[in-house]
């Protein structure tokens, strides 16, 4: 029995030229890895019995997921649009701006609005089309924004704008 798997709605095209250098190098790393792989596949298949030999189970795996990922890429890569420019006024926020804000605790946080292909948590990296970038979106330093989230709203005070890194 099938499993019918919507499609996912279209991500924003837009990336950093860090972001698309980025993914570059994962599809190039990707494809060094898979000659590895088939390598260790073609030594396991070799072994005899492929039903119970775990390398070679394990490495199929691999391989599947690498050939994903390098599917995936090789048809987003294309489809990404590199944004280069400032924008004209740097004092609001757009894409690729860090920006600090503070809620009303007091508690800052830094965020740099990215692409939805290279956001990063960890790193203070969201997405464009995350909640909190599009409140943020066109607002300047001292404004107010109010996010959605499943608790409620959640009120924030834009501190600094800025399109180098804030520290």
């Amino acid at each position: 029995m099938a499993h019918y798997r919507p499609p996912q709605s279209k991500s924003s095209p837009y990336i950093t030229p860090e972001g698309y250098l980025a993914l570059q190098a994962e599809l190039d790393g990707l494809w060094k890895r898979r000659h590895d792989v088939t390598k260790h596949l073609t030594a396991a298949a070799a072994e005899g019995d492929r039903s119970e030999n775990a390398e070679y189970i394990y490495r199929k795996k691999e391989l599947r997921e690498i050939d994903r990922r390098v599917r995936y890429l090789q048809k987003r890569l294309p489809d990404l649009k590199v944004v280069r420019d400032r924008p004209s006024d740097p004092s609001k926020v757009f894409f690729a701006a860090w920006v600090r804000i503070e809620d009303d605790d007091g508690n800052e946080k830094i965020y740099r609005i990215v692409g939805p292909d290279e956001f990063d948590l960890s790193r203070g990296f969201i997405s464009m089309d995350a909640p909190m970038a599009q409140a943020l979106m066109k607002k300047g330093l001292d404004d107010e924004v109010v996010v959605q989230t499943p608790e409620g709203s959640r009120h924030y005070y834009i501190s600094e704008v800025s399109y180098s890194l804030i520290e």
